[in-house]
């Protein structure tokens, strides 16, 4: 019985992707999105990952690993020849973005604060693309690729089909946090504002050459099967259900309900914006294109908040401000059948992902005092595992390890008296 706990525990310990960072956000220099004018700093930041029995990582496409670390010291652009990973430069700025890919340069399409001044009842927001379509990622965000080696199976599908594919799950214990301690460590709420993006740009058979793998871009063709124009990047929003109460006086104070087109007239805005409230998920109305000052678009935009529609388009990318459907810590908590997938891999494959970690700036929760002086720790992982012991009501091995039976977020049942 040992013998097979102890098999049993070190395969489910292996069958998860995990990943871990740390960011130092400091008090100085520390003002948030679209509202402030300052920026976010990051000091520290480390990924752990590790994989399963049929899945070995790599950060240069040569070097295959169960774990690999991810570091300010081991994503240097230099790893490998294209490689255009980066740490965010003097900090992070807060972004917006729909997951978009730029098919020409193999990258995740952000939006930045072009300009904001105070409304009547918000703030007006211009905005223009992060300036990453040359050599490099802009500043402010941190990305990197990551390829994925999926050894499940022997037949490779070229044809790109998504039915081929297996499914991957975001695993429960996947969480962003405050890692500070002590009293008012959660008040500000800046951990309810990041986002992490996944960008799969291609792949190709398991068994490729490193410099065919590294070289996987949104226009390769030949071997490569192309992802970037079949699929947006899947992003996941933490803390979809949780707002300090900080953050909601601040928009209680400035949000006022928008009737009028002329952003400038007080008379566009009149009465109070909807409720927000602890404990229940709104929408982020994201940017999806450059936003002019003829737009006229408030923060505050969308039906969720000040009930103006007229800026909100109804497809992602369409431009001004789109209601984007995140992957949320809601759905992560699902559990049973009908836990739903995160991503999706192709069998005897290498997949190309790029990684992106930001601050939504059109995150309710992203407001100015936001950042002050708080340390955040995020955590992910992935599992093909879709049930825990007891999603089947499971009894028996006493041992089994608690990963394994019970699902880490579903409520205990009530015992039957």
């Amino acid at each position: 019985m040992k013998k097979r706990n102890s098999k049993h525990e070190k395969r489910i310990k292996k069958l998860i992707i995990s990943s871990a960072l740390c960011a130092i956000i400091f008090a100085v220099a520390t003002y948030a999105w679209f509202i402030g004018m300052k920026t976010v700093n990051l000091s520290s930041f480390d990924v752990s990952v590790s994989a399963i029995d049929s899945l070995y990582l790599s950060l240069d496409g040569e070097t295959w690993k169960d774990t690999v670390d991810i570091s300010e010291t081991t994503y240097s652009p230099e790893k490998y020849v294209g490689n255009t990973n980066s740490w965010g430069g003097d900090g992070l700025i807060p972004m917006s973005s729909v997951g978009k890919i730029d098919n020409t340069k193999s990258r995740m399409i952000l939006y930045e604060k072009g300009s904001l001044t105070a409304s009547p009842g918000g703030y007006r927001i211009m905005a223009s693309r992060a300036k990453n379509e040359g050599d490099t990622e802009a500043n402010g965000y941190v990305a990197f690729d990551l390829f994925i080696k999926n050894m499940s199976g022997k037949e490779y599908y070229a044809d790109y089909n998504k039915l081929n594919e297996e499914a991957i799950y975001l695993t429960p214990q996947s969480t962003v946090k405050v890692s500070d301690t002590g009293a008012g460590a959660e008040k500000t709420g800046i951990e309810n504002s990041v986002r992490v993006g996944f960008a799969q740009i291609g792949r190709v058979k398991a068994d490729a050459e490193a410099d065919v793998i590294r070289n996987i871009a949104c226009d390769s063709t030949g071997a490569v099967t192309a992802i970037c124009d079949k699929r947006d990047a899947q992003i996941w929003e933490p803390n979809d259900t949780k707002h300090v109460e900080n953050a909601i006086n601040w928009y209680n104070t400035s949000c006022k309900k928008r009737t009028g087109e002329d952003i400038t007239d007080a008379a566009s805005y009149s009465g109070a914006c909807k409720t927000i409230a602890n404990g229940t998920a709104y929408k982020t109305y994201a940017i999806g294109g450059v936003i002019n000052h003829t737009d006229k678009v408030d923060v505050y935009d969308g039906e969720d908040f000040n009930g103006y529609t007229a800026s909100v388009a109804e497809t992602p990318g369409a431009g001004k401000l789109y209601a984007y459907d995140y992957f949320t810590d809601t759905e992560k908590n699902i559990a049973g059948a009908a836990r739903p997938e995160f991503i999706s891999l192709a069998p005897n494959s290498v997949t190309k992902v790029r990684v992106y970690i930001w601050i939504e700036g059109q995150d309710i929760d992203n407001y100015d005092f936001a950042s002050l002086g708080k340390k955040i720790s995020v955590e992910f992982g992935f599992t093909k595992e879709k049930l825990y012991g007891d999603d089947i009501g499971y009894e028996g091995d006493p041992e089994l390890p608690e990963e394994v039976a019970k699902h880490p977020n579903k409520p205990a049942t009530p015992e039957t008296p």
